[in-house]
């Protein structure tokens, strides 16, 4: 963690540097998530804590919840989109089939418009499935917020590393 606090900023930071105006809440937004979680792991590195440094890692910690949603659209994972593929098969499907069934005859602006109207409903079926499967509720996000909690109840944390285990695995 300590190499990603020196290098991930400057990183995000240069590649950021020039967005489009469109860009700039969603970079600014993805930049202030990042910099929340190095300056709480930096933090979460101290040998001992002190009230004060306690409430800024639940304030950087509570940054990076409310800024972390700028990265949902990477976190899908391979099931969820089959799963999402799957369902904009069976609905182009069916919106081919209804229009099948219809007789009337159609102009080319009609047709244009009821496709575009599909493509967006489409798309926002789809929007909808990926928000519904991708979270940030696993388990090493989930432990962030008992640190302060335990640190309070049990002192210095550092002192239970689990290196030493995981160096022998």
């Amino acid at each position: 963690m300590c190499n990603l606090g020196r290098c991930i900023s400057d990183v995000l930071a240069y590649a950021w540097r020039n967005p489009d105006i469109s860009q700039y809440h969603d970079f600014k937004s993805a930049l202030k998530c990042v910099s929340a979680l190095v300056d709480f792991s930096l933090m979460a590195q101290y040998r001992s804590h002190t009230p004060d440094t306690l409430s800024y890692m639940e304030s950087y910690l509570q940054t990076l919840h409310r800024t972390k949603d700028i990265f949902v659209k990477f976190r899908t994972s391979k099931a969820t989109r089959t799963q999402a593929d799957r369902q904009d098969w069976q609905l182009r499907a069916l919106m081919a089939n209804q229009r099948g069934k219809e007789v009337h005859h159609r102009t080319v602006a009609n047709h244009r418009r009821q496709a575009d109207q599909e493509r967006v409903k489409r798309s926002d079926r789809r929007a909808d499935l990926i928000r519904r499967e991708i979270h940030f509720n696993f388990i090493k996000m989930h432990y962030l917020t008992h640190f302060a909690s335990h640190v309070r109840r049990f002192g210095s944390i550092s002192m239970y590393s689990t290196e030493i285990g995981e160096l022998a695995h």
